[in-house]
């Protein structure tokens, strides 16, 4: 049976992280779940410690000492998940913009199409966003579509932070090339599996923005993300994509 684990990054999510965690674990398919908390002032790492020795074996904590950024989280939980022997890893959100049914589906996508990484897609489908203002889905929807003009890549959701991975796509990737840190850090993960052959499939969810805690977006963010795709287009007309390829593999 393939060992499959949800990496979850947290930064005050005292009002989701206990609901977020019982529901995966009442799924019928059996997922774990790490929990990447980055010093949360407010007790969500204390909530996820009381929660672990019910669930053990299954819930895993790693603290790590202040806000370091997403990208960053996240390959701290790759690099942990491989070095615990998972098969598939996944993205999610802790705040319910993700349905966490959607991770069975992600799961089949992989396995049925053969894809390598499954994007659970806001935009493959149309536009299934709720509780947006018209401002935030317009920005988010075209900025899509800048990076897909830029970079060519046949994905429609670059953005999206509800990701399937084959264990084989993040053991062939070079961490230390990776250079964002926000949500330039999903689509430069997306660009580079591409570019190194690896097998993409969008996967139509409906995303419903948060009721309960504050969003992480910055205007930072948004300028990382414009700017790393430039970056990232540059970096494969003079060939440098190669260079995030693990030597060992």
């Amino acid at each position: 049976m393939d060992k499959k684990i949800v990496i979850i990054p947290t930064y005050n999510e005292k009002e989701n992280i206990e609901k977020i965690i019982r529901y995966v674990f009442n799924l019928q398919d059996l997922f774990h779940i790490l929990i990447i908390d980055d010093g949360s002032p407010d007790g969500t790492a204390a909530i996820v410690k009381k929660l672990t020795s019910e669930f053990e074996g299954k819930l895993f904590l790693e603290e790590r000492k202040g806000k370091l950024g997403l990208g960053t989280a996240y390959i701290h939980g790759f690099k942990w998940c491989l070095e615990h022997g998972y098969d598939f890893i996944f993205e999610m959100d802790a705040d319910f913009s993700h349905n966490p049914n959607d991770l069975i589906r992600l799961y089949h996508a992989a396995i049925e199409q053969q894809a390598d990484l499954v994007v659970g897609s806001r935009y493959c489908n149309g536009v299934n966003v709720v509780h947006w203002p018209m401002s935030r889905i317009l920005m988010s929807y075209y900025g899509s579509a800048y990076v897909r003009t830029i970079l060519r890549i046949p994905v429609r959701d670059n953005t999206a932070g509800f990701v399937c991975y084959r264990r084989k796509v993040l053991e062939t990737i070079n961490f230390n090339k990776i250079k964002h840190i926000g949500y330039g850090f999903q689509i430069e993960m997306k660009y580079v599996a591409w570019k190194l052959g690896f097998k993409l499939q969008e996967v139509p969810i409906i995303f419903t923005d948060r009721t309960e805690g504050t969003s992480k977006m910055s205007k930072g963010i948004l300028r990382e993300a414009i700017f790393g795709v430039i970056y990232l287009r540059l970096s494969s007309l003079f060939g440098k994509i190669n260079s995030y390829k693990n030597c060992i593999n």
